[in-house]
């Protein structure tokens, strides 16, 4: 079984691929085909755990003061509403209280990685939101309850960004802030050894923890990942730089066989 955690970074991934793009498109064609795809991102955040189960899901472009080219893309995917019931199920039994929404559209943390990792739309996604009160621990534990609709064949992603301090992005320079990659490293050299309890506790004991997450709701679906994939999992690099001199557009494969 595998999950993903993806770094979308900017909205305009979609349009500038950078490093992450291209090796998000070669990593689509190398998994296994899933039947259908959960994401769980930081832009569809709610009080109570919420499951999409639309069918069509629409493209929702959360984010302003982009190019207009940014408003016209579209990534029209299938929902799976009987697998999204399935999450509601899972989540209920192990008592989140979860709650179905039937009109949820695709939100860019969704829908903007996707469009290398399965071009054309051709795989079915559904999107899982991100309790407003969850913390590492949790999460991980949200990735635990959710790891059994990999039996049905769907591919867990948690989408987020490795680093993610929006107050200081710099657009047009793209020297690699030192505390930026240091934090990376450090995440890096986590997964590689798969020291899961490490990661778990990124945000207490990694350098510049808080300065590369003024708030934790980019780094927290690597935990839900992390879950999903089980306490066994060995963890690979999917090299994404350092965009805009502190996004680390970094991500992680967690495999268990």
């Amino acid at each position: 079984m595998t999950s993903l955690f993806v770094s979308h970074g900017a909205p305009t991934l979609a349009l500038v691929p950078g490093l992450a793009g291209p090796a998000l498109s070669q990593l689509g064609t190398e998994l296994p085909r899933p039947t259908a795809v959960l994401v769980v991102s930081p832009h569809w955040m709610t009080q109570e755990v919420q499951v999409g189960l639309s069918e069509v899901p629409a493209t929702i472009h959360d984010f302003r003061g982009f190019e207009p080219a940014m408003y016209e893309l579209e990534y029209p995917a299938h929902g799976h509403p009987s697998l999204a019931k399935k999450a509601l199920s899972l989540l209920d039994n192990a008592g989140w209280k979860p709650v179905a929404d039937a009109h949820r559209g695709l939100d860019h943390g969704a829908w903007v990685p996707l469009t290398y990792l399965y071009p054309g739309a051709s795989v079915p996604v559904f999107q899982v939101s991100l309790p407003a009160n969850l913390d590492s621990q949790s999460a991980y534990q949200l990735g635990q309850v959710l790891a059994p609709l990999q039996e049905e064949g769907v591919l867990i992603v948690g989408s987020g960004s490795l680093t993610h301090n929006l107050y200081e992005v710099r657009w047009r320079d793209n020297n690699s802030a030192e505390y930026a990659k240091a934090f990376s490293q450090w995440v890096r050299e986590a997964v590689l050894e798969n020291d899961q309890a490490r990661l778990i506790n990124t945000l207490a004991l990694a350098p510049h923890a808080q300065r590369a997450h003024p708030t934790t709701e980019h780094f927290l679906p690597l935990l839900v990942a992390l879950g999903a994939a089980g306490p066994d999992a060995r963890g690979s690099v999917l090299e994404g730089g350092i965009e805009h001199g502190v996004l680390s557009m970094d991500s992680f494969i967690f495999r268990n066989a």
